[in-house]
């Protein structure tokens, strides 16, 4: 049983006459019979006594009409119900992030995004093995965009937009020896207690290989995954780290030293491949990257 032979039924039983009643719904009489007739053989009645001039409702015609218009105005209703959403983003949005986002403004990009799309759930989620977690989660699929701080996509199914880079800083006490230098190089790191980040951080990467091109061998006295808490290691003289420059800004009562030669922090925002990016996530990707203060 179909909808549209409901449908044809009902404007039969309406207008007691199939010519009519074709016209009324504009198909043709001959389309509009077989139908009836098809519906009467799949009940196993005759809805409608053709014995006279003028076409009645059997019996069983009046009671199937009576649920036949109220199967019609529940699909109606249903349809009617979806309308608020139709050419309108729907979903779910899972956004991975960093613990800092440089010179993107993420929650004024969050803000707009559902604002413009409140139907779309985004989910923001964070990672102790920073970068790497992000890029694992996304190629495994349980992450859609997530922002990463490496140079280059670690495979073809990835796929990097850099939103932003700025310089890295030497961050330390005030007292301490390399506070007041004009520019502090990676040798002078040589041997000295360093605060040093989970080993799937970007920066965790980007420090390791340019110390190893330096032939530096800082301490790593601490490893820790918040910069508030490498800011209070450092307030109390126990060691110094490098951090994007605002990141460092966070805390304005330690020593920033820019550094020779200069290292730069990249933040990008990763994706799987285009093909396979919901409309809701490019909607997503191209809130974000209105969000950069430059």
């Amino acid at each position: 049983m179909e909808l549209r032979q409901l449908e044809y039924f009902v404007a039969v039983a309406a207008e007691l006459n199939f010519s009519r009643a074709a016209q009324r719904i504009h198909v043709v009489q001959s389309a509009l019979s077989a139908s009836v007739s098809k519906l009467e053989k799949e009940l196993g009645v005759e809805l409608f006594d053709r014995s006279k001039r003028q076409i009645a409702l059997t019996a069983p015609g009046e009671t199937f009409l009576q649920h036949a218009r109220e199967i019609i105005n529940t699909v109606q209703t249903a349809q009617s119900s979806v309308e608020g959403y139709r050419d309108r983003l729907t979903g779910t949005v899972t956004l991975g992030t960093l613990m800092s986002w440089g010179t993107l403004n993420l929650p004024a990009a969050l803000e707009e995004f559902r604002r413009l799309n409140p139907l779309v759930t985004v989910r923001l989620r964070q990672s102790l093995t920073g970068s790497a977690g992000h890029l694992d989660a996304i190629a495994n699929g349980q992450m859609d965009l997530a922002l990463v701080s490496i140079p280059s996509p670690p495979s073809r199914q990835i796929a990097l937009h850099e939103l932003t880079h700025e310089p890295m800083v030497f961050v330390c006490q005030s007292a301490h020896p390399l506070a007041h230098r004009r520019r502090v190089r990676l040798a002078d790191l040589d041997g000295q207690d360093f605060i040093h980040f989970p080993l799937g951080w970007g920066i965790r990467r980007l420090l390791d290989a340019n110390f190893a091109a330096a032939g530096v061998q800082p301490i790593n006295a601490y490893e820790v995954a918040d910069y508030a808490i490498a800011a209070e290691l450092i307030r109390h003289r126990l060691a110094t780290t490098v951090l994007p420059i605002s990141a460092a800004s966070r805390f304005p009562d330690l020593r920033t030293v820019p550094l020779n030669p200069p290292l730069t922090w990249t933040l990008s925002l990763a994706s799987a491949a285009p093909e396979t990016v919901s409309r809701a996530t490019k909607a997503l990707v191209d809130t974000i990257t209105r969000h950069i203060d430059y």
